[in-house]
């Protein structure tokens, strides 16, 4: 039996390790002359691995499309799994305060050497610059075609990845597979007109960004950049919120709360209580919950407080308008700005039409799914490599096992 897998990413590898064994004869196929060119290249050159996640509830919610089917997958190979994988193979992973997971060398090519070998070990062929126009399905066999050159298989898994547009997903579109438009996520936030863009460079460790007339929000830190605000809570606000912001050409208004886990009525009990015990202290020059001090300033002077006010002579209204400022600035978004190699496109292969617990089209036998060619995708933190290492091993297995 033969097989191929379309794809020499994180999914492809691993799909295809898995695939090729008790003899069975597996060939990548990639249309570029490079493989792993992503895993090598993640997290800043250290790969995020994956994430400690363990239990399958709470590593699901971190998909915002994929969540339900991902739940089914990851029965099959999670978290733990991915551990043991690399730790037998000789890859120690540690895990950082935030969760995310990290080869121990911090050097992304310690992943990318331990993918190669097994993949060698385990006979995988692997064929470059081979771009695939068309599939079909003759005689109860796969032949994928490039422009000069055609290869047969018995089986298939494609794992080619997302694409920014509608035509990478033409030759799966082809093979009768509805595709869910791509769009973007993982993107910050432009605000080219709002004031704030002067403080680049301030980051505050717990925020809330909420986005208007929406349910829609996210807890983390924010950044502060000179095109309007980033950092996890935007990054993974833009993920969940992806749809919603494409339908509203990403122009809407951004809801701040600086302080995360304080409610409004908390901000004022707390800005009574020091202007109580320090009347005479200056507010602009001194900053409170542990805001930076350029960020406190920006804030006093939004809520048009004089420079060299003390907090005895605060009026009433510019004490509200400083707890408004605070519990809820409003920015205007106008536009987004994809977040270096992090790019992810939200859209792919429609997950009904795929089966949670092989990675099999329902549509056609013999052909199996991986990776962010689905309708799958993760905020950052190691979620996307989560999926394609739960996709490609389901895939790859799958395939071998079927008749």
């Amino acid at each position: 039996m033969s097989i191929g897998v379309i794809g020499a990413g994180a999914a492809g590898y691993f799909a295809a390790i898995h695939a090729a064994q008790n003899g069975v004869l597996v060939t990548i196929v990639e249309k570029t002359s490079k493989s792993l060119s992503k895993v090598k290249i993640s997290g800043g050159g250290r790969c995020n691995v994956t994430h400690a996640a363990h239990e399958i509830s709470n590593l699901s919610k971190n998909y915002p499309r994929g969540e339900k089917f991902l739940k089914k997958v990851f029965r099959h190979f999670a978290v733990k799994d991915t551990i043991s994988w690399f730790e037998s193979r000789g890859v120690a992973l540690k895990t950082e305060q935030d969760g995310r997971m990290f080869p121990v060398t911090d050097d992304s090519q310690t992943i990318v050497d331990a993918l190669e070998y097994a993949a060698i070990k385990n006979g995988v062929n692997l064929i470059f610059n081979f771009s695939v126009d068309e599939i079909q399905k003759e005689e109860g066999r796969f032949k994928i075609s490039s422009k000069d050159r055609q290869l047969y298989f018995d089986k298939l898994i494609i794992c080619s990845g997302g694409s920014p547009k509608m035509d990478g997903f033409n030759f799966v579109k082809n093979l009768g597979h509805s595709i869910a438009p791509p769009i973007p996520s993982l993107f910050t936030f432009n605000t080219p007109n709002e004031p704030i863009k002067k403080l680049m460079g301030i980051s505050v460790p717990d925020a809330l960004v909420k986005l208007e007339n929406t349910k829609l929000s996210y807890r983390g830190p924010v950044l502060i950049t000179h095109w309007g605000i980033s950092g996890p809570a935007v990054l993974k606000l833009s993920a969940f919120g992806a749809s919603w912001l494409h339908e509203k050409n990403y122009t809407t208004n951004a809801h701040i709360r600086w302080i995360a886990n304080l409610s409004e009525n908390e901000i004022l009990e707390h800005l009574s209580e020091f202007r109580n015990k320090h009347p005479k202290k200056k507010v602009v020059s001194n900053p409170l919950f542990s805001l930076p001090a350029r960020l406190w300033e920006h804030l006093t002077e939004k809520s048009e407080l004089e420079p060299d006010i003390v907090w005895q002579n605060l009026p009433k209204k510019h004490i509200h308008k400083l707890v408004q400022n605070l519990f809820c600035y409003i920015v205007r978004i106008e536009g987004k700005t994809t977040f270096k190699e992090e790019f992810v496109t939200a859209g792919g292969v429609d997950l009904g039409e795929v089966n949670p617990e092989t990675m099999e089209s329902k549509l056609i036998e013999g052909l199996f799914f991986a990776g962010e060619v689905l309708n799958i995708d993760g905020i950052t933190g190691g979620f996307n490599f989560q999926a394609a290492w739960s996709t490609g091993y389901l895939a790859g297995m799958s395939a071998n096992q079927h008749e």
